[in-house]
């Protein structure tokens, strides 16, 4: 079972980029764009294995997943 898929993602149009932006709040830096939102997401996934990998490298701690975040 692959733990990224449950990071929270948050998706928006970039007017500036052209492009869905995808950031992923929970992994510090963690962000992916595409032309259309399916590839926004499959981009942000593939971001979030790599930041994965690269922090278990490092010796990063790594975030467990919380599900919806929630901002007053």
């Amino acid at each position: 079972m692959k733990t990224h898929n449950y990071y929270e993602m948050i998706i928006w149009w970039s007017q500036e980029d052209g492009a869905f932006v995808v950031d992923v709040p929970e992994l510090p830096g963690c962000m992916a764009h595409g032309k259309t939102r399916i590839a926004a997401i499959r981009n942000a996934e593939e971001a979030i294995g790599f930041w994965i990998k690269t922090a278990k490298e490092d010796g990063v701690k790594i975030p467990e997943p919380k599900g919806r975040l929630l901002f007053a």
